[in-house]
């Protein structure tokens, strides 16, 4: 058996979060998720948390276990020998119950950088296809991999300091979209700004904490430069459009 300390928190209810024991089996095949369902299911059914697929790719069961924000289907019970493990909401994030926590302020920032094909003055019919090759793919395949978990906006310092900061996923999002040889978008007035690209202060745990390995810290190092040749180059009489 093996303990985990589970947050609970009932916003309008409780004072403040309080932690609670429980004892689940130790099986090496068994993940933190799954010591949550035998607690939801075997011990308390009043635990709330969020899961769907339990295969590292919707990115729903985030949550902060042993201060780290990782994926919970995809961090075992033993990783952590004889725990305790402590298991918390994402941190940096309102909680609406126990370990679920509200996201729709990265959803905004998500849709607010176009992440869509942006083509200019053309209509194609459905049939229609925008080729490309494997090379044009790969500049941003990268960056497309992303499955929303919120683990960087847990891990990112300037998040929890800054709330109207764009965010690494949202950056890397539309860094996926600039990179992308059929879009003719331009998203240079909504990523150059104190709240975009130039908020990050490149402490990189973002990255450290992406379980698909998207490098969300790179794709805001890469954008910086991008904003700051454009900068320079608008302010040449032949470099302004």
């Amino acid at each position: 058996m093996i303990t985990l300390q589970v947050s609970r928190y009932r916003p309008g209810q409780d004072a403040e979060p309080v932690f609670q024991d429980y004892e689940v089996p130790l099986r090496s095949d068994w993940a933190v998720l799954d010591g949550l369902a035998h607690i939801k299911d075997h011990l308390d059914g009043t635990l709330s948390f969020r899961w769907s697929c339990r295969m590292g790719i919707c990115g729903s069961c985030g949550m902060t276990v042993n201060g780290e924000p990782r994926l919970t289907c995809g961090t075992f019970l033993t990783d952590y020998g004889e725990g305790p493990i402590r298991v918390e909401p994402l941190r940096g994030f309102p909680v609406i119950r126990d370990l679920v926590v509200d996201i729709d302020d990265v959803l905004a920032k998500l849709a607010h950088v176009k992440p869509w094909l942006i083509r200019e003055g053309e209509e194609l019919p459905l049939t229609a296809e925008y080729t490309q090759t494997p090379a044009q793919l790969e500049a941003y395949k990268q960056y497309s991999m992303c499955i929303n978990c919120m683990l960087c906006y847990s891990a990112c310092p300037v998040y929890a300091l800054e709330p109207d900061f764009l965010g690494p996923a949202a950056i890397a999002l539309a860094q996926r979209y600039n990179l992308d040889s059929r879009d003719q978008g331009d998203r240079f007035d909504l990523l150059a700004t104190d709240e975009g690209v130039w908020g990050c202060t490149f402490v990189g745990e973002c990255t450290s904490a992406c379980p698909k390995h998207v490098d969300p810290a790179e794709a805001i190092q890469r954008y910086k430069l991008t904003a700051a040749l454009t900068s320079v180059r608008n302010l040449l009489p032949w470099g302004r459009s």
